[in-house]
């Protein structure tokens, strides 16, 4: 990267940082380029279209930045993990951890959503959906889950976690969100001895 590209990617992570802390704590309306000016002190509005056109472009941004942090805190989080049910809990913890302790780009996501950015965000949506599809797709051939639609339940695990925010900004310990998401979704998930059949080569599997 050269000296420039540095600085141009410095340049729009200021302003994207300003713009997030904006969002959090002032909402969406009052995140103008005036005010991120101000909070990113910049001396003028250029500064942010030069790399922004507008706000819808700015705001994209924010919410592209918000999910790559997200997946690297769960790729970090998952990199030694191993067997769908260790899996499964780990994306549950990974997750509700990231909520608690980024609280400011939570919020910031929340006004963006509301004020007409589902857009940028449901591709990401859909893709967190299919991802957890396929694990338990993959559970359940590997017989440690039950028989039961993947896509559904997969939509049942990401609005329970999607639910933490506002339990967790009352004040809710996430260790005690996330432990009782964990025993929920492996109870309702596990494949019990008696769903285990014995395969050819003397496997097991789950029935279906």
């Amino acid at each position: 990267m050269t000296s420039r590209q540095a600085a141009t990617a410095a340049r729009k992570e200021q302003i994207i940082s300003a713009a997030i802390t904006l969002l959090a704590e002032r909402g969406y309306r009052a995140t103008t380029f005036e005010a991120i000016c101000d909070e990113a002190g910049l001396s003028s509005k250029r500064l942010i279209t030069y790399h922004f056109s507008s706000k819808d472009e700015l705001f994209a941004a924010v919410t592209e930045q918000i999910v790559a942090d997200g997946e690297t805190w769960m790729r970090l989080a998952l990199e030694s993990v191993d067997g769908a049910r260790d899996l499964l809990a780990t994306v549950i913890r990974a997750n509700v951890a990231f909520i608690a302790g980024h609280s400011r780009q939570v919020q910031a996501l929340r006004q963006i959503l509301l004020n007409g950015g589902l857009g940028d965000w449901e591709r990401h949506h859909l893709e967190s959906l299919r991802q957890l599809a396929r694990l338990f797709v993959k559970g359940q051939r590997d017989g440690v889950f039950r028989a039961f639609d993947p896509q559904v339940m997969a939509a049942a695990v990401r609005a329970s976690i999607d639910g933490a925010a506002p339990l967790l900004s009352t004040g809710l310990d996430p260790g005690v969100y996330a432990n009782e998401l964990v025993e929920l979704f492996d109870r309702g998930t596990r494949a019990e001895s008696r769903d285990i059949e014995p395969t050819h080569d003397g496997s097991r599997r789950g029935s279906r």
